[in-house]
């Protein structure tokens, strides 16, 4: 477990072992936000208000690559599933809708749905790859039945 939310696009990451693993904070910036504040001037905030600022813009980048992921799942969804899940599954979808990150059970299913998808990418591909060779030997048993056959006139 990793004291980050999942993100698909990026390994897990492990506990940080102490200030030594920490990434590298950012210049912090001056009230206008336009350029990195002088070292010392006006630096009021406590270090630790400093080391809490790192996980909040971590949060930020993790709630813009979730509103992508969500995105990139709901479009196209032009095809209707039905489906029952367990207790369990419900509350995984409507924990998706309380914190806002889907309007919906049905969008909330589409996004963990394409999710999983991506995570299990080299199964689906192997899945293909003998789904094709299955469909070539068929159609090939189907040829040598018909040839088998006497022509029926």
């Amino acid at each position: 477990m990793n004291d980050y939310p999942y993100r698909p696009d990026e390994p897990e990451r492990p506990f940080p072992a102490g200030p030594e693993s920490e990434p590298a904070a950012e210049p912090e910036m001056s009230a206008q936000g336009a350029e990195p504040a002088a070292e010392g001037a006006g630096d009021t905030a406590s270090p630790r208000a400093r080391a809490a600022s790192l996980p909040i813009k971590d949060a930020w980048k993790q709630v813009e690559n979730f509103g992508q992921a969500v995105g990139a799942a709901l479009q196209g969804r032009g095809n209707v599933v039905m489906v029952r899940v367990n207790d369990e599954a419900l509350r995984h979808l409507d924990m998706l809708m309380e914190a806002e990150m889907t309007k919906s059970r049905s969008e909330s299913a589409a996004l963990l749905i394409n999710e999983g998808i991506k995570a299990n990418q080299a199964l689906f591909d192997r899945i293909g790859e003998i789904t094709e060779q299955i469909d070539a030997l068929r159609a090939e048993l189907r040829a040598s039945v018909r040839r088998a056959q006497p022509d029926e006139e």
